[in-house]
């Protein structure tokens, strides 16, 4: 068997993967698997059946690599390196005796008339045949690891179709001018709400909009709905109390600081950077004492809390996302064995399919799975 890659080492987007730490799976059954992937998940089933979580959390504790079940099922290396999951695959790979041929780009690929396949190779390797080919290289995001969606490209020539490549679990512009005011603010606990969905967790603000994890999830599920125009947001600071419960809340904050003006009363309540913006959202005047906000403006700032307006304009560029949304259709590829339909011999894994999951491990999963049975497959006698 040989791995050609294009990089001077192995595993350059992987060590980037979970901010460096690395989130190799998620701990979960493979129906919970099918169901955090939201384009095509149905067809990952024989894969994920293949190699589910339990089973990928095994083999890389059999190379040496002793992992930790977080927040959200979410699996980490105890290390907390993804550079450590590099060196233990690549020591597999040297133990297999598998070849690794490195700065070496498929420039060209054709299927010739004996049935083997020729594979152009920049890098000094010349031509190189192939009874069987595992198309693996990712997708368009993060270029400068080496997905530059060179597989799109022959997999095209090869005769297949490519679903338009767009960004997935991407940060997300808005229109309001006042998210610039908070960047770098994270909030924890928050709740984001779209016509589509809603997400609980963690986010952050950025010069351009919103970014983390729930924000990356809701991303995922925007595949052209941006296309006829904005899309509407609300955010909740305050996700775990009811309405009545947060309007309570403020009445007793309010009687505590009742000789404070209004702007300077919601310390206990929201983080500092924060306060200035939803003064100004809630039209209560800053300098007023706070003992004269009346119970209509009270109940109208509860309400603003928990629905606080944010209008998506754009994705961020795919080079800033995480995962690539779309690639070869899964219509023209077998589910249980990660081969063409069109071209016997050939077979695709991770973001060259188009399959995109939800953040916290499954976009690996997928790429532990189906390149796990891709290469069972390929590596039988015809």
């Amino acid at each position: 068997m040989t791995v050609i890659e294009r990089n001077h080492r192995a595993g350059v987007k992987l060590a980037i993967t979970g901010k460096g730490r690395c989130n190799i799976t998620n701990a979960c059954s493979a129906k919970e698997l099918v169901s955090n992937v939201p384009t095509n998940g149905r067809f990952l089933y024989s894969a994920f059946n293949y190699l589910d979580s339990p089973a990928t959390m095994s083999f890389f504790e059999g190379i040496g690599v002793q992992l930790a079940v977080e927040r959200g099922n979410r699996v980490f290396p105890v290390s907390d390196s993804a550079l450590q999951v590099i060196q233990q695959l690549s020591g597999e790979l040297y133990r297999l005796k598998v070849r690794v041929c490195l700065d070496s780009r498929v420039s060209n690929m054709y299927k010739m008339d004996n049935g083997q396949f020729s594979l152009e190779c920049t890098g000094g390797r010349g031509a190189l045949t192939a009874d069987k080919v595992i198309l693996a290289t990712g997708g368009a995001s993060y270029p400068r690891t080496g997905s530059s969606g060179d597989g799109y490209i022959m997999a095209k020539a090869l005769g297949h179709s490519i679903v338009p490549i767009s960004p997935a679990l991407v940060p997300l512009e808005v229109a309001e001018p006042w998210v610039r005011e908070v960047q770098g603010l994270s909030l924890k606990n928050v709740q984001l709400t779209a016509p589509f969905g809603q997400e609980f967790g963690e986010m952050l603000f950025t010069h351009f909009g919103i970014s983390g994890p729930i924000v990356l999830s809701l991303s995922s599920r925007l595949r052209g709905k941006l296309a006829s125009g904005h899309v509407p947001l609300l955010l909740d600071l305050k996700p775990a109390l009811s309405q009545d419960a947060l309007q309570l809340r403020l009445q007793r904050d309010f009687a505590l600081h009742g000789k404070k003006y209004f702007g300077n009363s919601l310390g206990d309540l929201l983080p500092a950077s924060l306060i200035p913006v939803v003064a100004r959202l809630s039209r209560i005047p800053h300098e007023r004492p706070v003992n004269q906000v009346t119970r209509l403006e009270r109940e109208q700032l509860s309400f603003l809390l928990k629905n606080i307006s944010l209008t998506v304009t754009r994705t961020r560029p795919i080079d800033e996302a995480i995962v690539t949304g779309g690639g070869v259709s899964t219509a023209e590829v077998d589910p249980r064995t990660m081969e063409s339909k069109l071209v016997r011999g050939l077979f695709f894994a991770g973001e060259m399919l188009d399959v995109d999951g939800y953040t916290g491990g499954f976009n690996l999963q997928i790429a532990w799975s189906t390149g796990a049975l891709a290469g069972q497959i390929a590596s039988m006698e015809n």
